[in-house]
């Protein structure tokens, strides 16, 4: 049959519907496959020797076409025994919902029948009914009339702390109360009525006293618990009454519950009052005794060294209440109280209030030192919570930390800043001494090693060191921050050190010969001495910080050695000062004609800087090495100066030997004032002394067609002189003409070398006066 017919089954022979009008795809797959062959022919067959094949071509699609026919066949046979399965199982089916169908309506039939006969038995029901109810009246007549009794010896016994008796006597009572109400119900559930508000009212009024024992026998009971640890001590009796009791509640509480959850809807209330979850009671009453010792604390109870006493009274306290826990009342109560668990809770969270209380208020560095350590590592350590015989309870409770880290952080910021202020206040202090020193008449303390100090450095140093210390007790993350804010209050105070010495050396320029400042240059070598005991504690300080802590607590990192070098600097150009105000006086008469012929004054400029120098070795390695560099570049420079003043000028060649030889010999002097300073490895690779031969030279120079080289070497060695310069020199030997004059400065200004690195000048500071040359003629260039 085609697919046409198979579709069409119920149609007549000439009504059959073509094919591609019933599947259209048939048609479309059917179009596909012709092409798809066509193509596949053409391709195969597309020359005539290809066609001997064809016999193969042909048997090859013949078997496959009986390949795929079969396969068709094979699933069409079994889809069609499939559906014949299913047809059974369909036919089974309907046949016994039939019988199903038959038993209900005869089940039915025979319900309709029964229910006339139930209605002839309402009566006896009725009588039943009024029969029990009659019942249970009779035999609640006598513990009904002893109600009055039982409460009224309930209550002597409650009131004598008979506990338990009292107790027995009170579950009687709430029996019998529990009984009536559930025979009320019983009787109104069998009526078909609810349970009647005016009988419910009259058996909760007739019981009223037994909600008053209730209420009394718990106020007993909490008052022997708040007191247990008391009580352990002395006589434990009444505690274990009242566990007793508390277990016998609470169980009592489960068996109702337990019975109402398996009865279902027809389960028996629960009675007035009922679950009174008097554990959970107990361990509330237990907490609120712990935290009732923190209730009367007060700030002015504990501020101060009274604090530290608190808290040292808290761990005692705290400490024995937990042994008598651990020792007496935990064999008072049943193994899963874990009593001693439960008291660490309690005691944990009543310390963690009360120290949130007393991080609140206004404290002191000290009173917050002592809320630290007590928190961070007394309360944790062997003599508390480190305890041998608490770790194990410890490990079964999620205590928690005493405070927050975020308490804890705000902690130690009100530490750091209250330490900060006591900081600034002795630095201001010191400070305000170190100035008071320096007008003292008489010179700075030595140290052994013979180098001045003051107070000043040791105060601080001192200072900083005790707080980053104490910190440290604390813990590091303290202790950097402390350090930090010591370091900044350092910087602050170098700065004002700075301005010290400034506004210092501006006094002692306005009256030099003010009796005050008769040890100035002692103090401000003093200064630098301070300075640099100041910069090993600094160092110091940073080396004790954490290496990430170094700029966490703020955005700009303090910088104490910056503060310090520019104080240091300061001091040594106000020494430097000192020393040319000094030298000043003897400086006019420096490379004058009188000079040249009496000597000058170059002996007392080498007594003063000898005095100097001696003081020098006052001051502490480096600075001491320092200082006599600067004198010994400022007393060459100043000579230099001199000299360029031209306040001699040569008039024949014996003036120009005479001036050379002078130079030489004032170099041998200055070199033996500064010999002793070699062997410090303070002079400098460059010697500024090594200038003055090399000047005397120049002028010694016989003759001046020479002076060109002689100009190319000073040239080289010291390549910050300039045209300037050397037409002075040119003018005092007064033997140069125009045109070697001319070539010299051609050569100088042709030849200008670069400053090389780390070349320190001589000439850069030193001025010229203008030239005066009369003789100078417009043709030719002038200097």
């Amino acid at each position: 049959m085609s697919a046409g017919e198979q579709k069409n089954g119920g149609d007549k022979p000439g009504d059959t519907v073509p094919v591609a009008e019933v599947w259209p795809e048939v048609e479309r797959a059917e179009r596909l496959a012709r092409g798809a062959a066509l193509k596949w022919a053409s391709g195969v067959f597309c020359r005539p020797e290809h066609l001997e094949r064809l016999s193969h071509y042909k048997k090859r699609e013949s078997q496959r076409t009986t390949s795929i026919h079969t396969r068709l066949k094979s699933m069409v046979q079994s889809y069609l025994e499939g559906v014949g399965w299913g047809l059974e199982q369909l036919q089974e089916a309907r046949s016994e919902l039939k019988e199903v169908s038959h038993a209900l309506r005869k089940a039915g039939l025979e319900s309709n029948q029964n229910a006339e006969g139930v209605k002839s038995l309402e009566r006896l029901r009725e009588v039943s009914v009024n029969h029990r109810q009659l019942l249970a009246a009779v035999s609640n007549l006598p513990r009904l009339y002893s109600v009055r009794g039982m409460v009224l010896e309930t209550e002597r016994l409650v009131e004598s702390r008979r506990l338990l008796e009292a107790h027995a006597l009170l579950m009687d009572l709430e029996q019998w109360q529990d009984d009536i109400l559930w025979q009320l119900h019983g009787a109104s559930g069998t009526t078909g009525s609810a349970l009647g508000s005016e009988d419910k009212e009259l058996v909760t009024k007739y019981f009223s006293g037994v909600g008053q024992l209730v209420d009394a026998l718990g106020k007993e009971l909490w008052a022997v618990v708040s007191s247990a640890l008391a009580l352990a001590r002395q006589n434990p009796t009444p505690f274990v009454s009242a566990v007793r009791i508390v277990e016998r509640e609470e169980a009592l509480d489960q068996a109702l519950q337990e019975e109402r959850g398996s009865t279902g809807g027809n389960s028996r209330p629960l009675p007035p009052g009922r679950p009174r979850c008097w554990r959970a009671c107990f361990f509330q009453v237990l907490e609120e005794a712990v935290s009732a010792r923190f209730r009367s604390v007060s700030y002015l109870h504990t501020r101060g060294p009274g604090l530290a006493g608190h808290l040292s009274a808290l761990q005692h306290a705290t400490m024995t209440d937990l042994a008598t826990v651990r020792h007496l009342l935990e064999h008072c109560v049943p193994p899963h109280y874990r009593l001693t668990g439960a008291y660490l809770r309690a005691s944990h969270r009543c310390l963690r209030a009360h120290l949130a209380q007393v991080s609140s208020w206004d404290l002191e560095s000290g009173e917050i030192f002592a809320v630290l350590n007590w928190v961070l590592h007394i309360y944790n350590s062997l003599d508390m919570m480190g305890h041998p015989e608490l770790v194990t309870e410890l490990e079964k409770e999620e205590l928690g930390p005493l405070i927050s880290t975020e308490g804890l952080e705000q902690l130690q910021g009100k530490y750091v800043q209250s330490v900060r202020k006591s900081v600034s206040e002795w630095m201001h202090k010191a400070l305000q001494v170190e100035l008071q020193d320096w007008q003292r008449d008489q010179e700075p303390d030595t140290d052994h090693e013979g180098f001045y100090h003051t107070s000043l450095p040791t105060i601080i140093t001192q200072m900083l060191e005790e707080n980053a210390r104490v910190a440290r007790m604390i813990g590091e993350s303290l202790r950097d921050q402390t350090i930090q804010m010591g370091l900044y209050e350092m910087e602050n105070l170098l700065n004002r050190f700075r301005e010290a010495l400034v506004e210092f050396g501006k006094e002692h320029r306005r009256d030099p010969s003010n009796n005050k400042n008769k040890f100035y240059l002692h103090y401000l070598l003093a200064s630098i001495c301070n300075c640099i005991i100041l910069k090993k504690s600094t160092e110091s300080l940073q080396q004790q910080q954490s290496p990430r802590s170094a700029g966490q607590f703020s955005r700009t990192p303090p910088n104490p050695l910056a503060a310090l070098d520019r104080a240091v600097r300061r001091a040594c150009r106000l020494v430097m000062d000192q020393l040319l105000q000094d030298l000043q006086p003897l400086l006019p008469g420096l490379v004058t004609r009188s000079w040249l012929v009496q000597g000058g004054p170059t002996p007392k400029l080498c007594h003063i800087l000898e005095h100097h120098l001696e003081l020098y070795g006052r001051v502490r390695p480096p600075c001491r090495q320092r200082l006599q560099e600067e004198a010994q570049w400022l007393m060459v420079v100043e000579y230099v100066r001199a000299l360029m003043q031209k306040r001699l000028v040569c008039r024949s060649a014996d003036e120009r030997r005479q001036l050379a030889q002078q130079m030489v010999q004032d170099e041998q002097l200055l070199r033996e004032v500064l010999h002793g300073l070699e062997g410090e490895g303070s002079v400098p690779e460059v010697n500024p002394l090594a200038i003055l031969p090399v000047l005397a030279e120049f002028i010694r120079l016989k003759d001046p067609s020479m002076l060109t080289l002689e100009v190319s070497g000073l040239a080289a060695k010291y390549p910050d002189i300039s045209e300037e310069h050397v037409s002075v020199l040119l003018d005092i030997r007064g033997d140069v003409s125009r045109d070697i004059r001319g070539a010299v400065l051609d050569l100088l200004e042709e030849s200008a070398p670069p400053l090389p690195a780390g070349y320190r000048p001589i000439f850069t500071d030193i001025l010229v006066p203008p030239s005066t040359m009369a003789f100078c003629l417009p043709t030719a260039k002038c200097a």
